[in-house]
C-alpha cells in the first residue's frame, strides 16, 4: 500500500502530495496494463468474427464510405485516412499493410478486399503506395457485416467519443477458421491456419446436430488446413494434435514433380509453394547453395510463373539422381516448412487456446445470439408497424369524426391529445393518423392497410415462434451456412497426404550410385567413382590406384552402392558395420583414411573380409570361410543389431583366421580355391546352420594325411547361385596370369574333400591369389599389391580347361604381384553411357 505524505514546501503556500510506491509493483501493474491492452486491442483476433481491431475497423470504415462490391473502387489512401481519422489512430503504415494483406489472394484463402493496382506479390514485392492503389469490399466482407444495423451486435464509442464502432461483426462467414489469423502479443502469439469453407460449413452443421462433438468427430469433415497457395500437408499427426489441443506442428511441402528434358536430363518443376514462402527468396537461396557448391547437379533455375500459375524449373545435370536433389532441397530450403499452429483467440476478452470444436462452437454461439437479437429487432419493428396499422384502421373507421376533430383543433398537439382521449389511441398512432396522406382514404388503400396488418400479425407470430423455438434458430443458422457454401465454396487447394513426413537424413541426400571401395593391408580405406578406372586391353599396365606407404599393399577391392551397409570381418572372428557413403570419397591416387576412424577394432585385429549388403534385415545367410578351410553359415538377421565395438561372429581355432564372408540364399553351391591350384565345389546345405558365436566345420581337406600338417591354404571363395550354373570360374595368379573355365568342369562333391585341379601352378604363373564367378559380358578390376589397378573385359580372357596355366592379365612392374580381383556385373555398368575404352596399354600416367 502506498504511503501518502504532506509537504508545504511548494511556492505560494500550495501543498504537494508525495506518494511513495514500490517500483516493482508499479512496473508490474503498468506493464500488465500495457500487455492486456496489446492482447485485446491490437494483436489477437476475436473468436466470434476472427478479426483483430484494425481489420474490423478497416472493413467498417469502407462500409461507412459505401464502397461495396457494386460500387467503383476508391483510392486506398481514402480508406486508410477514414479508418485512421475515425477509428484507428495508430499510423497509416500499419493500416495500409493490413488492408493489403486482406486483399492478397496468396495471403487470405478468401480475400475480403477487392484490389486494383499493385498489391504486392508472392515474390515479396512490396505494394504500391496507397495513393496509387484502389479497393472495395468483396461480397464475403459484406456478408460479414450483414444485419449490423439491426441491433445484432454491441457498439462502443470510438477513440475520441465522436462516433460509435462495432465491438464485433455479425460474422455470417466463419472467418477465423477460413482465413486463419496471425498475431504477436506480449508473451503470447497466435497462428491459426486457413481452411476450406465447404469443409468448415459441413463441420459446423454437424456440430449443430451434435453439440457435444469432439475435435476427432470434426476431423472427418475438416481433414486439415487449406492454404491459399496450395501445396501439400504431410501426414495428419500434427494436424490432429493442433485440432485436439490448439497447438501442433503441421508439415507443409511444395508441390513438385520430376519432368524429363532433352538429352536425357531431368528437371524439378515446382508448381505450388508452402504457405507464406517468398518465391523470389527461395530461388535466390537455391542459387546461393549452388554457388557455394553445397549442392551439386543443378545447372539452371528459371521462373516461368505467369497469371496462369506458378512454374519454377530447376534443371539438373544428366548424371545426377533427381530424388537426391529433391531431398537436399526439401531439407535445406523453404520447399518444406513447418506451420506452428497456436489457435489462440479472445473469448469474452480473455485470450484462450482453443481446439477445433471450441472455435466452431464460439462462432455458432455468436451466430445464435446474432439471429436472436436480429429476430427481436424485427419483432419490435413488426409490432411497431402493426401498432400503427391498428391506429390507421381506427382512423378509417371514424374518418368523419377525426376530420372534424382535426379541423376544429387550434394545433396538431391539440388534435393529437383529443384523438388519444376520444379514441383511446397512443401518441404514436395519433402521429401516424396526422401524417396520413389523403390518397390513403381511398377504398383500395383502406384494404391495403388491412392486408398489411394481417400480414404483420403473421410475421409477429412467426418471429415469436423463432424466439420460443431454439430448433428454428438452429435451422436458420444451417440455412445461412449452406447458402454461403453454395455461393462462395470452392474445391480444396492443399492436398493432404496420409504418409507422415519423415526426417530427411544424411543418407537421403547421398546419391545412390555404384562406387569402388579399397582397403589396404594396414587398414587404409577409401572409395572412388566406379568409372575411375577405364577399360584397357588384357595385358595392359594399369593405372595407379593408390599411393601407399612403404611395405603396405592393397588387400580388398569391391563394388558397393553408396547406401549399402559394409560389414567388416576381422581375422579374430569379429564383425563391424559401416554405411558405404561414410567411407570418404577421394581421388584415385589418394591413400584414404584409416579404418579405425570409422570402426573400433580391437588391438591386434586385422580386417580380412568385407561384405557390402543392401538390407541387413533381409533373407539368406552369411557363409564364413577360414584360411584353413573351415566353413560356417549363420542367418543374416543375427547381424541386424551390431554394436559400435562389433560382435563375435566365428569361434576361430588357434592358428586359423577368418578370411571370407559371402551372402548366400540357402540353396547355393560353394567353391573353395586354394593357393596351390585346387578347388572343391559342394552344396551350401552341406554346411550346418550355426549361431553367431559358434565355430565351423571342415570345408576342404588341406592337411597332409601322413604328417597332419597344413600343406595348402584357401585363397578364394565363390558362391554359385541358381543363375550362375552356366557361368565360368575365373582364376588369377600372383604373377598376373589368369583363365576362365566353365563351371560344368567342376563336379559337385561332398564337403570336406581334397578337391580337384583348377589351374596348373608353375613358377611362371606363381601361386593362386583369387577367383571369381564371371560371365563374358562382365568386366574385371584387377589390383596389385603396389596399388596398380586395371579394368579389363572378361571376354578378352581366353576360355580354357582346368589344368591350363592361363594367359597374362596384367603387365606387372618388377617386384609387384596381383593382390585381388573384383567382378563388375553388367548391371554395375549399365549407367556408364558413352564409356571410353582405352585401346592403348600405356595409360599408367592417366
Amino acid at each position: 500500500m502506498a504511503d501518502d505524505k504532506l509537504s508545504t514546501e511548494g511556492q505560494n503556500g500550495v501543498e504537494h502530495r508525495l506518494i511513495e510506491v514500490d517500483i516493482e509493483q508499479e512496473l508490474r501493474r503498468s506493464y500488465l496494463g500495457y500487455a492486456i491492452s496489446t492482447l485485446v486491442s491490437r494483436a489477437l483476433p476475436d473468436a466470434r468474427d476472427g478479426f483483430k481491431p484494425v481489420q474490423r475497423r478497416i472493413l467498417y470504415a469502407m462500409r461507412e464510405l459505401g464502397i461495396g462490391p457494386g460500387s467503383a473502387r476508391v483510392k486506398s489512401a481514402k480508406v486508410v485516412g477514414e479508418c485512421m481519422g475515425n477509428y484507428h489512430p495508430h499510423g497509416d503504415a500499419a493500416i495500409y499493410a493490413t488492408l493489403v494483406r486482406m486483399a492478397q489472394d496468396f495471403s487470405y484463402r478468401y480475400p475480403l478486399i477487392d484490389p486494383q493496382g499493385n498489391f504486392g506479390s508472392i515474390d515479396g514485392d512490396p505494394p504500391a503506395a496507397m495513393r496509387y492503389t484502389e479497393c472495395r469490399l468483396t461480397p464475403l466482407a459484406v456478408e460479414m457485416m450483414e444485419d449490423i444495423d439491426r441491433d445484432t451486435v454491441d457498439f462502443m464509442p470510438n477513440y475520441d467519443q465522436s462516433r460509435q464502432e462495432p465491438i464485433v461483426f455479425p460474422a455470417k462467414f466463419p472467418n477465423l477458421l477460413c482465413n486463419g489469423a496471425e498475431g504477436i502479443a506480449v508473451g503470447m502469439s497466435t497462428s491459426i491456419p486457413p481452411h476450406n469453407l465447404r469443409e468448415v460449413v459441413e463441420a459446423s452443421i454437424y456440430m449443430l446436430d451434435h453439440p457435444d462433438a469432439t475435435p476427432d468427430d470434426l476431423f472427418r469433415f475438416i481433414p486439415g488446413p487449406d492454404f491459399p497457395t496450395g501445396g501439400l500437408v504431410l501426414g495428419t499427426r500434427g494436424v490432429r494434435e493442433a485440432y485436439r489441443t490448439g497447438r501442433g506442428r503441421i508439415i507443409m511441402q511444395a508441390n513438385l514433380q520430376i519432368e524429363p528434358m532433352d538429352g536425357g536430363r531431368n528437371a524439378i518443376v515446382v508448381t505450388e509453394l508452402p504457405y507464406q514462402v517468398n518465391k523470389a527468396r527461395l530461388i535466390e537461396h537455391i542459387a546461393e547453395l549452388v554457388r557455394h557448391k553445397r549442392v551439386d547437379g543443378i545447372t539452371d533455375i528459371n521462373d516461368f510463373s505467369d497469371r496462369n500459375g506458378m512454374r519454377i524449373v530447376i534443371e539438373l545435370r544428366r548424371d545426377v539422381v533427381p530424388n537426391r536433389i529433391v531431398n537436399f532441397l526439401l531439407k535445406h530450403t523453404a520447399l518444406r516448412q513447418t506451420f506452428g499452429a497456436i489457435m489462440l483467440a479472445l473469448v469474452n476478452e480473455q485470450p484462450r487456446i482453443l481446439n477445433l470444436a471450441q472455435i466452431i462452437r464460439a462462432h455458432l454461439e455468436h451466430r445464435r445470439e446474432v439471429i436472436v437479437r436480429r429476430t427481436r429487432y424485427e419483432l419490435a419493428r413488426a409490432r411497431h408497424q402493426a401498432h400503427i396499422r391498428e391506429g390507421l384502421q381506427i382512423a378509417l373507421n371514424f374518418l368523419d369524426e377525426i376530420i372534424a376533430l382535426i379541423r376544429r383543433s387550434q394545433s396538431s398537439e391539440e388534435a393529437r391529445a383529443e384523438m388519444c382521449a376520444r379514441f383511446n389511441l397512443t401518441q404514436i398512432q395519433a402521429d401516424a393518423i396526422l401524417s396520413m396522406q389523403l390518397r390513403q382514404l381511398a377504398r383500395l388503400e383502406r384494404q391495403k392497410i388491412e392486408n398489411e396488418y394481417r400480414q404483420l400479425l403473421k410475421e409477429i407470430a412467426g418471429l415469436e415462434d423463432i424466439l420460443e423455438t431454439p430448433a428454428r434458430v438452429t435451422k436458420m443458422i444451417k440455412d445461412e451456412l449452406r447458402a454461403l457454401r453454395d455461393k462462395y465454396g470452392d474445391d480444396r487447394r492443399t492436398r493432404i497426404l496420409q504418409t507422415e513426413a519423415e526426417e530427411i537424413t544424411e543418407e537421403d541426400l547421398i546419391p545412390e550410385e555404384k562406387t569402388l571401395v579399397t582397403i589396404s593391408r594396414d587398414g587404409y580405406i577409401k572409395r572412388v567413382p566406379l568409372d575411375t578406372y577405364r577399360t584397357q586391353r588384357r595385358g595392359g599396365k594399369g593405372v595407379q590406384a593408390a599411393k601407399l606407404k612403404e611395405e603396405d599393399q592393397i588387400s580388398h577391392l569391391f563394388v558397393a552402392t553408396t547406401t549399402h551397409y559394409i560389414l567388416f570381418f576381422t581375422d579374430k572372428g569379429r564383425v563391424y558395420r559401416l554405411k558405404a557413403y561414410e567411407v570418404p570419397q577421394v581421388s584415385r591416387q589418394a591413400r584414404g583414411q584409416h579404418i579405425n576412424n570409422f570402426i573400433q577394432t580391437e588391438a591386434g585385429e586385422q580386417i580380412t573380409a568385407i561384405l557390402p549388403i543392401k538390407d541387413i534385415n533381409g533373407p539368406g545367410y552369411l557363409l564364413m570361410v577360414t584360411q584353413n578351410g573351415e566353413v560356417k553359415r549363420t542367418a543374416l538377421t543375427e547381424f541386424a543389431n551390431l554394436r559400435a565395438n562389433g560382435l563375435i561372429c566365428f569361434d576361430i581355432e588357434e592358428g586359423d583366421s577368418l578370411r571370407w564372408v559371402r551372402h548366400t540364399s540357402g540353396n547355393d553351391e560353394i567353391i573353395l580355391v586354394t593357393r596351390e591350384g585346387l578347388a572343391i565345389r559342394f552344396p551350401e546345405t552341406d554346411v550346418p546352420e550355426r549361431g553367431r558365436a559358434a565355430g565351423g566345420v571342415r570345408g576342404i581337406e588341406l592337411r597332409d594325411p601322413a604328417t597332419k600338417t597344413l600343406r595348402d591354404v584357401v585363397v578364394a571363395v565363390a558362391v554359385v547361385g541358381a543363375e550362375d550354373r552356366d557361368a565360368q570360374l575365373l582364376v588369377a595368379s600372383e604373377n598376373g596370369f589368369g583363365k576362365r573355365t566353365d563351371l560344368a568342369s567342376y563336379r559337385v562333391q561332398s564337403r570336406g574333400g581334397r578337391g580337384i585341379i583348377t589351374m596348373n601352378v608353375t613358377p611362371r604363373t606363381g601361386k593362386i591369389v583369387d577367383a571369381v564367378i564371371v560371365r563374358p559380358e562382365d568386366k574385371l578390376i584387377l589390383l596389385t599389391e603396389k596399388g596398380v589397378a586395371i579394368r579389363i573385359d572378361v571376354a578378352s580372357i581366353r576360355l580354357a580347361g582346368r589344368s591350363t596355366q592361363g594367359v597374362k592379365l596384367i603387365d606387372l612392374a618388377e617386384g609387384d604381384r596381383v593382390a585381388t580381383i573384383e567382378r563388375l556385373l553388367e548391371t554395375d555398368l549399365a549407367d556408364e553411357e558413352g564409356e571410353d575404352e582405352e585401346v592403348a596399354s600405356s595409360t599408367a600416367g592417366q
